[in-house]
């Protein structure tokens, strides 16, 4: 492993510890002392301890009881007990129980109540008679038995949003690190692409790489090839590609130390049986599509409103608006972050207030459909927003057979 690798991997605990004290930051600001964490991203955020991440999306059997000014209290799941014993940002685990039909055996309704009383006391223990609790994705038996107990109850939204939103110099390196794994697996796949592989088969090959580099986790199938590339948003499937084909893919790739790379490209399927290169409709797909996003790539710096910048957008076409991609752009981290800056709408007030600032990471989006064409293609580039500027994160070239002939 090379020395700054290694250097990463050392650094993983101050890494944490740094999370957590902004967390905590952010908990005072919100007047919200205590907070109960199902969200295996945010504790994964506070603590940088991990276990079974996607699983535990839907399933409420592991949670974090963090205080402001206290212990943070891991409750794991039972087993689990051992893999965030090492980790300075936890101060003690106990058994998590489960919350829902399935991991409660039957009885949510008995496990809201014990899980309850549980939190009132151990809350009284530690903090005295507190009556505000943070919660995040919790059952709502588990919101009203705590309710019951005299908690009133705000969402860990107030926190973590404005915590994740803006990263530390701590994170950055990280995130370029996690960047760079990531862009070595799309290469990978892109190698993949040729005539008679299914979309399926290439995006399996951006998986294995991702994962060997120690990729957390892939949180979408954005990859989709010929007629499937118009509408955008289709998910890839055991369709064969052929000569000539537009492929769109998106990473949506939470990586190395579970930071989150977001790119997309678009590229052509070559081989035998293939044309001299791109049509002419989809090299004018491309260029406009490059447009778009080099021009509001343009429009992100520190200080701009978010306002200014949905209205000083790249103009979409009107045969393109109907298709076009949801926002601008979108913050990132250890996952999607605040903001999403929607597109201006003509009559409407604009429901987004602030701007950008350093810290930030912005992803810009394009996306240039044409129905008459059944084609489409989505680029986006990530984004590192600096005191002076913005850094571009995502260096993986574009496929040039796509962009128009010099003249």
């Amino acid at each position: 492993m090379p020395d700054h690798e290694d250097d990463l991997s050392a650094g993983r605990h101050d890494l944490y510890l740094a999370r957590l004290a902004r967390t905590r930051e952010f908990m005072r600001r919100a007047d919200m002392p205590v907070l109960v964490v199902h969200d295996p991203v945010n504790v994964f955020y506070a603590t940088g301890a991990r276990n079974m991440a996607v699983w535990t999306m839907r399933t409420p059997a592991r949670y974090l009881l963090l205080f402001a000014e206290g212990p943070a209290i891991l409750y794991d799941f039972f087993g689990c007990e051992h893999l965030a014993r090492d980790l300075p940002t936890i101060d003690e685990i106990r058994p998590a129980m489960g919350l829902c039909h399935i991991s409660s055996g039957g009885d949510a309704d008995g496990a809201a109540r014990r899980f309850a009383d549980e939190m009132r006391a151990t809350v009284d223990a530690v903090a005295g008679p507190l009556d505000t609790l943070g919660v995040d994705r919790l059952p709502f038996q588990v919101t009203d038995a705590l309710r019951e107990q005299g908690f009133r109850l705000s969402h860990t939204d107030q926190v973590f949003c404005p915590a994740r939103s803006v990263k530390m110099a701590v994170e950055i390196p990280y995130m370029m690190e996690a960047m760079r794994r990531v862009e070595a697996a799309a290469e990978t796949m892109q190698d993949a692409i040729r005539p008679g592989v299914t979309e399926t088969e290439i995006w399996a090959e951006f998986q294995r790489p991702f994962l060997s580099r120690e990729g957390h986790y892939i949180t979408t199938r954005l990859l989709q090839a010929g007629e499937r590339t118009f509408p955008y948003f289709q998910e890839c499937r055991e369709a064969p590609v052929a000569a000539g084909d537009l492929v769109c893919f998106d990473t949506d790739a939470c990586g190395y130390e579970g930071y989150a790379v977001d790119f997309s490209r678009t590229y052509l399927c070559a081989g035998a049986g293939a044309s001299a290169g791109a049509s002419d409709v989809q090299r004018r797909l491309f260029g406009l599509a490059r447009e778009q996003l080099e021009w509001n790539a343009a429009l992100i710096k520190p200080g701009a409103e978010y306002r200014d910048i949905a209205e000083h957008a790249w103009p979409v076409p009107d045969e393109h608006q109907e298709s076009r991609y949801y926002c601008v752009g979108h913050g990132l981290g250890v996952a999607g972050e605040f903001p999403n800056i929607p597109h201006a709408r003509p009559g409407t007030p604009y429901p987004l207030t602030g701007g950008i600032e350093p810290g930030m990471v912005i992803c810009i989006e394009s996306y240039v459909g044409a129905a008459s064409a059944s084609q489409g293609v989505k680029l986006e580039q990530q984004l590192l927003v600096t005191e002076t500027g913005t850094e571009l994160m995502s260096t993986l070239g574009f496929d040039e057979r796509l962009a128009a002939p010099m003249i």
